[in-house]
């Protein structure tokens, strides 16, 4: 079966299993460090919900500069890009787990992590789109998506383990998403003949793209708000452990198996500006779950319903393939495509940098329903400018020969 199974890989594309393999290890390193992260810095340094915020500012430092560091790399193969981004995402893990509560220290190493997550995801999706026809994209990246999903089940089993049987402490888990990502990078880096494999534009921007960058802005905010803030609620209010969050992401992680390549497969079906629509109204289900879940009266029952919040907004950050595959539909040439999102990184990077700040200080002073009473003003614009979206009927970007 497995045979069977490599052989309709290996000729769909070459490289497929390589690249498979590549991000599978690399979302379950994922799934080990951010079901972890929250906890490590409320457990090592207790942190306020003020300073939570603000920490976001250096986290996602790497994301807004995105575009300028893929671009000074423009000389090098997509794929060796992404071996470098992974290099890069383990170093960064397996220093954390090297290091003292030094804030200094720690500092670098979240830095590094992100630079090399936030320059990886671009490129990723670029590597990921180019090994379908552009009729059947949605369809491969949904593919992919479930087997990264399928491997971030590994990263949480492992802080599930660690945390709850076997009593280690966070070491371990940054030790051991360390080594996949720089697994990883080993195969990212003996990718040949996927992506664009030439000089590529170091920067991007059209006017034909003006509703992508748009929408790169909205997601930015929706994504940082619910990243800060839906486990923060978890962890100060309902005072959940790092074991919760694994358990969360492991359930979140079964159903995208089979979630993702549904999305994707409805993608091509019913296209992209449906799939976005959707994203917003449910958004606003799952800002009124965080906010409010607490004054309906369930008589401890509320933690289940932030813990279905969480889920569900797991879940819908995989439509974030849907902005990808109708950037890739209306793209004016194939090289665009990872500059573009590149600068869409950028973009939302641009307001997820600062945004989080923000709430931090809003949960302070106010609240912190009133964090996801926001939140879902943000999904409003949302609704508005994803009802916008129109994907071309003719005009497919074209892709190299082997990805037909």
């Amino acid at each position: 079966m497995l045979k069977r199974l490599f052989g309709r890989l290996n000729a769909a594309h070459p490289q497929l299993v390589l690249f498979l393999l590549a991000s599978g290890l690399l979302a379950a390193a994922s799934g080990a460090f951010e079901t972890t992260f929250n906890n490590y810095l409320d457990d090592t340094f207790r942190v306020t919900a003020a300073a939570r915020g603000a920490l976001e500012f250096p986290r996602e430092l790497p994301g807004f500069l995105v575009a300028l560091l893929a671009g000074a790399l423009f000389f090098l193969p997509e794929a060796r890009v992404g071996a470098l981004a992974a290099a890069a995402t383990g170093l960064g893990m397996i220093g954390l787990g090297l290091i003292g509560p030094s804030w200094p220290l720690m500092l670098t190493c979240m830095i590094l992590w992100s630079t090399g997550m936030h320059v990886g995801m671009p490129i990723g999706s670029s590597l990921g789109m180019s090994l379908a026809s552009a009729e059947r994209r949605g369809r491969r990246v949904g593919q992919i998506g479930g087997v990264r999903t399928a491997a971030t089940i590994i990263g949480c089993a492992f802080v599930w383990l660690t945390v709850d049987y076997w009593k280690q402490g966070y070491s371990l888990i940054f030790f051991f998403g360390g080594a996949l990502a720089l697994l990883a990078a080993v195969g990212f880096w003996r990718m040949k003949g996927i992506g664009v494999e030439g000089a590529r534009p170091s920067l991007v921007v059209r006017k034909e793209y003006w509703l992508y960058y748009v929408l790169a802005l909205l997601f930015g905010a929706r994504k940082q708000l619910f990243i800060t803030f839906g486990p923060w609620v978890l962890v100060r209010v309902f005072h959940q452990p790092a074991s919760t969050f694994a358990r969360l992401w492991i359930v979140a992680a079964l159903i995208g198996i089979f979630f993702n390549p549904l999305l994707g497969r409805l993608i091509d079906r019913v296209g992209e500006r449906t799939i976005l629509v959707a994203d917003a109204l449910l958004l606003l289900l799952v800002c009124a779950g965080y906010g409010f879940a607490d004054r309906l009266g369930l008589g401890g029952w509320e933690v289940y319903v932030l813990y279905a919040c969480f889920i569900i907004d797991q879940l819908l950050f995989s439509v974030n393939m849907a902005r990808d595959t109708w950037m890739s539909k209306i793209a004016v040439r194939q090289e665009d495509i990872a500059p573009t999102l590149s600068l869409g990184i950028t973009l939302n990077h641009a307001v997820s940098m600062s945004l989080p700040t923000l709430g931090g200080l809003v949960w302070d002073r106010y609240g912190y329903q009133w964090v996801f009473v926001g939140a879902a003003c943000v999904a409003l614009v949302m609704l508005v400018f994803t009802s916008r979206v129109r994907t071309p009927v003719a005009g497919a970007t074209p892709l190299p020969a082997a990805a037909r």
